[in-house]
């Protein structure tokens, strides 16, 4: 029997102790995790340094060290989401239209938790514990697989959860960390179908579509981020000006960044220099169609077809002037990754045309695509941005990891021929 199969097996006892474990003890675990994490952030940042001085070694961009660095402050606020997590009301065990048939049966639909979850992550190592937290407030146990680059600040991080786990009188195997990096380990995941339930992949395009097309367990689709922001000819320019720059520059290494503007051809002359000169002060790359240089200049890169779909986790931004809002919805709908879009208008009936027509998990009027996030969608920390319909779409919280199942209350029915 292999390790990954031994975690396996620890898992799925473990997710029968958390199946019917207390509000009151999944919530002390919780908050024991992120009182270790605070009193252990010595600990955490040197494992993380040897991380990153390893990354940069290796050659990786700024963006990926941005996406694996921890700092005090972020620590803190993994730590603040951890007792947000523990905060909300727990999603297992509520009864949703315990209602009676003329027979006389009471049937209802109780939340349960899916059981054990694996997840596949690349180099963020604050979902190690978004993850875990997740997991273990809906009542489910996890095995994790980081990437190579996170292995120093995973193991840390997993060990520090852990005796916290354990302290709180759960089992330690709640939550495990695959201990091999190799890509050997992924596919062997794939296979544990008598003991993990759902598989989440959580990275670029590559893993995710390794995961679907290889796993035989369930796979939940954690999309890219391709995500569009159409500044519409009545648009208040100076606000999709800021609108653009914070999508994109807010920090281009997530996946809810913005990656493609379309701008009504209608402003386009006007709007495009507003935009370039705000995305100039981080030095942001535009790869624009002919129109785009046209009006910008020889400082803009031709775009390529590829470019348009393309999550670039950089300073780079493709840029399309088009003519209409139908040309926009017709381009997200043929380039986007159904993630995030957002329209700038102050047209109401454009605003709703875009909202009903453009088939995304998260569509906004007027704001930021930065917003896709599980805090700030009120979910606390997030497993990831579903962008498939079944079993959850959009920012993944506990109620998303969590099924049902009926339950029936009778007084000797029995059913007649």
């Amino acid at each position: 029997m292999t390790a990954i199969e031994e975690q396996g097996i620890a898992a799925k006892s473990a997710a029968a102790t958390l199946m019917t474990s207390s509000t009151k003890t999944k919530n002390d675990a919780l908050y024991r995790i992120a009182d270790a994490l605070t009193e252990n952030e010595k600990t955490i940042l040197q494992a993380n340094k040897e991380d990153v001085e390893a990354a940069r070694k290796n050659g990786k961009s700024e963006s990926f060290i941005d996406r694996l660095t921890l700092t005090t402050e972020r620590i803190n606020a993994i730590a603040s989401s951890v007792r947000d997590v523990a905060a909300q009301i727990d999603p297992i065990g509520k009864v949703d239209k315990l209602e009676k048939r003329p027979n006389g049966l009471a049937i209802g639909r109780k939340s349960v938790p899916l059981g054990v979850i694996a997840i596949i992550y690349e180099s963020r190592p604050n979902v190690t514990v978004d993850a875990a937290v997740l997991c273990l407030k809906s009542g489910n146990a996890v095995i994790l697989r980081g990437g190579k680059e996170t292995f120093n600040s995973n193991n840390a991080l997993s060990d520090i959860m852990r005796k916290a786990i354990v302290d709180s009188g759960l089992p330690a195997d709640s939550v495990s960390l695959v201990q091999s990096t190799k890509r050997s380990s992924v596919d062997e995941l794939f296979e544990l179908t008598d003991y993990v339930d759902v598989l989440i992949p959580r990275g670029g395009a590559g893993l995710i579509d390794h995961a679907v097309k290889n796993s035989k367990i369930p796979v939940i689709e954690t999309g890219i981020g391709i995500c569009h922001v159409y500044v519409e000819s009545s648009a208040d320019l100076n606000m999709a000006a800021d609108i653009i720059f914070n999508a994109k520059c807010r920090r281009v290494s997530v996946c809810n960044a913005a990656e493609v503007l379309l701008v009504d051809r209608a402003i386009a002359n006007e709007f495009l220099p507003m935009a370039k000169k705000l995305l100039d002060t981080k030095n942001t790359e535009l790869r624009g169609c002919n129109e785009t240089i046209k009006i910008l200049g020889t400082e803009v890169t031709s775009a390529t077809e590829e470019d348009y779909s393309t999550e670039f986790l950089d300073y780079i931004l493709a840029v399309k002037v088009v003519a209409d809002i139908n040309e926009a919805i017709t381009h997200i709908g043929g380039y986007g990754s159904k993630h995030s879009d957002a329209i700038i208008t102050t047209d109401y009936n454009y605003a709703n045309k875009f909202l009903d027509e453009v088939d995304s998990a998260a569509v906004y009027v007027n704001a930021s695509t930065a917003f896709t996030d599980g805090g700030e969608f009120g979910l606390g920390a997030e497993i990831g941005i579903s962008t498939q319909k079944m079993h959850a779409r959009g920012p993944m919280g506990l109620e998303q990891l969590t099924s049902s199942k009926f339950i029936i209350y009778g007084d000797g029915q029995i059913r007649q021929p």
